[in-house]
């Protein structure tokens, strides 16, 4: 039955993104866009959830959510010709109403709707809402890799560039510290650079960032950064981070929390 019905969910999400399609090339690329990256997010969860050895089921879960994470996309874009929230509305509350409108959403039990609609809620927010459910924390975690592996494929052809303007103080602050900061207060190009290496901080599995090492998004952004002074320090630890995390495994104890410097620590004398 979920096999079945993943399939249906495919079949309407495709024609979903191509009723979007426009004369307008502006328009029409964003919506490739889009398009492609939700191809590749829904085949990463996949990936992803295979490599944490969930069940057959909650693999095709995971591959519903890959699918739709996105959807509010292709609404937000036609409304407002942007993909910034911030001037817009938030991309992933707008998909929760579009998926309120899908009937053969009902077809899912409710812990699996549920479950679902918590991971794209909260796919896209600085940090995931308090929950009791692990299973739910999980599923967000996931998804939110799958979305960040991806995006730095996305934004990797424009990151490169400086307009000059060097640092923010705080975004320096927190890359210093090893933190997230508020992406709405981003003010320069370089800004950008470390809010991308500040994600590294977010990613869950070692399997994610093992992908994102190897595709060289990390190394390239850290080419581009002033080799001495200050930032130096931030991508020392940064560095240290990225080696320690990748010699993790990602075994199934570890799969429902983040994983914290404090965390790493205690792991490490396992290793």
């Amino acid at each position: 039955m979920m096999k079945d019905l993943l399939q249906d969910m495919h079949a309407w999400m495709n024609s979903y993104m191509k009723s979007f399609y426009s004369k307008d090339a502006k328009i029409q690329e964003a919506i490739l866009l889009k398009e492609k990256h939700t191809g590749c997010v829904t085949a990463i969860s996949r990936k992803l959830a295979e490599h944490l050895g969930l069940s057959a089921h909650d693999i095709l879960l995971a591959e519903m959510m890959g699918l739709f994470h996105d959807i509010g996309r292709f609404r937000q874009f036609t409304l407002y010709q942007t993909f910034n929230d911030a001037e817009s509305e938030d991309h992933a509350e707008l998909g929760i109403k579009v998926l309120g409108e899908l009937s053969f959403l009902q077809r899912l039990s409710l812990e699996d709707r549920e479950l679902l609609l918590f991971a794209i809620k909260n796919h896209n927010k600085k940090v995931i809402a308090d929950e009791a459910d692990e299973r739910k924390i999980l599923f967000a975690r996931l998804l939110r890799d799958a979305d960040k592996l991806d995006i730095y494929r996305v934004l990797f052809p424009y990151i490169l560039t400086s307009d000059g303007q060097g640092f923010s103080p705080d975004f320096l602050e927190c890359f210093l510290a090893g933190e997230q900061c508020d992406y709405a207060r981003i003010r320069t190009q370089d800004d950008r650079k470390l809010v991308r290496l500040m994600w590294v901080y977010d990613v869950n599995f070692s399997w994610t960032l093992q992908r994102i090492c190897d595709h060289g998004y990390i190394e390239a952004i850290l080419a581009c950064l002033p080799q001495e002074g200050p930032v130096q320090l931030g991508v020392q630890r940064l560095r240290a981070y990225v080696e320690r995390k990748c010699r993790m495994e990602d075994m199934l104890f570890l799969t429902h929390r983040h994983i914290n410097q404090e965390d790493f620590e205690a792991a490490e004398e396992n290793i």
